[in-house]
């Protein structure tokens, strides 16, 4: 199948589950494409072995082999859906609650690792199989950058606090690029790729990936904001600000840096208050149109390729019993390591734990987390924690978000009333 066939097939797939969502369901677009995916990908493996004459089945294993879900996300598209979130962040309020943020992305990310890995390697000996305790800090590498981004949108129509919507969508962002440095960490140990690597080794390589992939970011957000301080012309705005995430990213991966992170702090240099004497009102319009319009495309066709993943999984009695088991924990571990990382906050201001409440249950996962599971390498351990990563993903993303609007309806009742 060749590039424009492989192109028209997922676009029409897409928009015809986005009507059918649209017709019957009436969700959030993304989950709604997701919900149908899924379900087509069961039927699928259903009639499989009923019709022994065809293989129905080839169909998508080809496309999803040709489309390679790891290395287009997290080589690719993962760029421009960082740069696009980024540059809907308030950056007056992220730097208000920057603590908090880099506290979440940072020691919260590696305590939601440890935390899942420490209770993974506990449970799996009771569901009848041991996993070596390395490959559970993978689990937990694997399972701690969250992915509230597509929730943001409909946290700001309920009209909640935008520090509070500045915390989401920063750690969201940053947190992202810490879990896939970290996960480079770490699944060399386990396959003892980087056996004889000190601890020293990991803080220096952790330290040049996350401050530099950042330093980079700024440097080319700022040069990026003064050639466009000369024109004034909608088009090249739009082509510089591609240029930007793509080149940047680009750039942050071929020196050893993180490209994740230094999309973003460049995404979030269009939100300063120099962009805003870069920009007039119309310039700036009509560019958030256009990032909004790419974030969209790109996040449906995202999840519906999440839903399709599940012809790529053969579950087990271990593999469903683990999943079930470590669903509830992912959240534990979510709820104690946002407490945890951001203590200090809740000693000195509480809020009764509507803050706690709200980041824990929102606190999805997504294709960052499907993208690294795919991305193990093949073995029985890899068979086995695909399964329980991608369990943890589609509940997170079905039943978290499709209940995170009562989650905060009901923890912030005034604000809710006066959003109707």
């Amino acid at each position: 199948m060749d590039t424009i066939s492989l192109l028209a097939l997922l676009l029409t797939l897409s928009a015809g589950f986005s009507i059918l969502n649209h017709h019957t369901l009436r969700v959030p677009v993304t989950i709604g494409v997701l919900v149908f995916s899924l379900l087509t990908s069961l039927l699928v493996m259903i009639l499989n072995p009923l019709i022994p004459a065809y293989d129905l089945q080839a169909l998508p294993r080809s496309v999803l082999g040709a489309i390679n879900l790891p290395a287009a996300l997290l080589n690719g598209a993962l760029s421009l859906l960082l740069f696009a979130g980024a540059m809907q962040v308030n950056v007056g309020h992220l730097r208000a609650k920057l603590m908090s943020v880099t506290a979440l992305s940072i020691l919260g990310t590696v305590l939601a690792v440890a935390f899942l890995a420490v209770a993974a390697w506990c449970v799996f000996p009771f569901l009848g199989h041991a996993v070596p305790f390395t490959w559970c800090i993978v689990l937990g590498t694997i399972l701690a950058p969250t992915d509230p981004v597509s929730v943001v949108g409909m946290l700001k129509r309920l009209g909640l606090p935008g520090p509070l919507q500045a915390v989401f969508a920063g750690e969201s962002l940053f947190n992202d690029g810490v879990g896939v440095v970290i996960f480079g960490v770490t699944i060399g140990l386990a396959t003892g790729d980087s056996q004889g690597v000190g601890a020293s080794e990991i803080a220096l390589s952790f330290c040049r990936e996350a401050l530099g992939g950042g330093l980079l970011g700024a440097a080319t957000g700022w040069i990026a904001l003064r050639v466009l301080r000369e024109q004034r012309d909608p088009h090249i705005d739009l082509l510089t600000s591609l240029a930007l995430a793509t080149g940047t990213f680009s750039i942050a991966n071929q020196l050893g840096m993180s490209g994740a992170i230094a999309v973003v702090v460049a995404g979030l240099c269009f939100g300063t208050s120099y962009s805003h004497s870069v920009f007039d009102e119309v310039s700036r319009k009509e560019l958030d149109i256009a990032w909004t319009l790419i974030d969209e495309v790109l996040n449906v066709l995202l999840f519906m390729l999440i839903g399709f993943e599940i012809l790529e999984i053969t579950p087990h009695l271990f593999t469903v019993l683990a999943t079930l088991a470590v669903i509830p924990l992912s959240i534990a571990v979510r709820a104690l390591s946002v407490l945890f990382s951001t203590l200090p906050v809740h000693l000195r201001q509480w809020e009764r734990g509507r803050v706690l409440g709200i980041l824990t249950w929102g606190g999805l996962r997504g294709g960052i987390s499907v993208s690294l599971a795919l991305g193990l390498p093949p073995g029985d351990l890899r068979d086995l924690l695909l399964p329980v990563c991608y369990g943890v993903v589609v509940f997170t993303i079905i039943v978290q978000g499709l209940t995170m609007e009562r989650v905060a309806r009901r923890l912030y009742p005034s604000i809710a009333s006066r959003s109707q």
